[in-house]
């Protein structure tokens, strides 16, 4: 939950989110709050129906809901086919980033040869090295490395401890958490007789505009050609994606996943936590896989995939999984079969 100092007028709000208001337009709004620990002066949300049984009794001032629960608010209703996008918007406008003064912190330490627009903020203990661009309104929070060669665009936000190895590539817009890693070299090895030696990883890692990556999520650069995040990507925390992997625009992936070197992810996917991808795949475009998912083929189709044994089709899944739920009957029924087999014959 969250509260500013100045609210803005529920009519305002609603109007900024695309939504209907009914109720009050004068209500002023100065929070957000869940639907059961909301109060006055807060705005709330449902989009989950697992909670729609603390609606009756919330105390938000305001509840953001769909058409069908509009009449059951005892709230003003801000009704939206779309409420959890509506809160989304509703909270970036009552909770923008914070603004920062551009400049340099005396305790950074910046290469001669960067190039720092004067309208961004380079935090303290930062370091940059040489031929470094940084576009405007870019925030570097403390303790962030940007090493030789890396160009960050207008608009993005290092948030703190983010370390661009050389020659990474940053769009516009992004937001990369803390301790992430980009441009780390990449896991390739190559075996002498029982020994392993380094393969040199000379790619980069490209990242498009309006990404958002995670807290200590690591991003390793090409091994030769580069590793590459399309627009709109966006990476949870504690994610792990290896050299030449390409992800494309708008795909998600939740906390703990991970992709095997050289494998190609379409646009518009998802990818639940702690999914493993092998290397040297494809995946097409709106392919979607659930939580804890192995993917060791490719997946070309547009579908919902589930399932460790691996990844299958999201149905065929489903009823393998209720037939091994009967595993143990089944094998019981089997073993009594056979002594009746048994018998059968002896009598014969």
């Amino acid at each position: 939950m969250g509260l500013r100092e100045s609210g803005i007028r529920l009519g305002d709000l609603a109007e900024a989110v695309g939504a209907e208001l009914r109720g009050d337009p004068e209500i002023v709004i100065t929070g957000v709050g869940t639907l059961q620990m909301g109060i006055t002066g807060q705005l709330s949300f449902l989009s989950n129906a697992s909670y729609r049984h603390y609606l009756k009794d919330t105390q938000a001032s305001a509840v953001i809901v769909s058409e069908q629960d509009a009449a059951d608010c005892p709230a003003a209703a801000v009704v939206s086919n779309n409420p959890y996008l509506a809160y989304a918007n509703a909270a970036a406008l009552l909770f923008p980033h914070q603004s920062f003064a551009p400049g340099i912190d005396p305790t950074a330490v910046v290469a001669k040869s960067s190039m720092i627009d004067e309208s961004a903020w380079v935090g303290p203990c930062s370091v940059i090295g040489n031929g470094v661009k940084i576009e405007s309104g870019v925030y570097l929070g403390p303790g962030c490395v940007v090493e030789d060669d890396c160009y960050i665009g207008s608009d993005t936000r290092l948030v703190a401890r983010v370390t661009l190895c050389h020659e990474t590539r940053i769009g516009q817009r992004c937001i990369i958490h803390p301790g992430a890693v980009l441009g780390a070299d990449g896991f390739g090895l190559a075996n002498d007789q029982g020994h392993w030696v380094k393969v040199p990883q000379l790619g980069r890692v490209w990242v498009g505009d309006d990404v958002e990556i995670g807290a200590n999520t690591t991003i390793d650069r090409g091994a030769l050609e580069d590793t590459i995040l399309h627009n709109g990507v966006k990476l949870d925390n504690l994610i792990q994606i290896a050299h030449n992997v390409e992800i494309g625009e708008h795909t998600a992936m939740a906390g703990c996943s991970a992709v095997a070197g050289s494998t190609k992810i379409g646009s518009h996917c998802t990818v639940g936590g702690q999914t493993g991808l092998v290397g040297h795949l494809t995946i097409g475009d709106n392919v979607h896989f659930s939580a804890a998912t192995l993917v060791t083929r490719s997946f070309t189709k547009a579908g919902y995939y589930s399932g460790n044994l691996p990844a299958m089709e999201n149905g065929a899944w489903k009823k393998m999984i209720a037939r091994l739920r009967h595993l143990e009957e089944l094998a019981k029924d089997m073993k009594f079969l056979k002594k009746i087999s048994r018998r059968s014959g002896e009598k014969d």
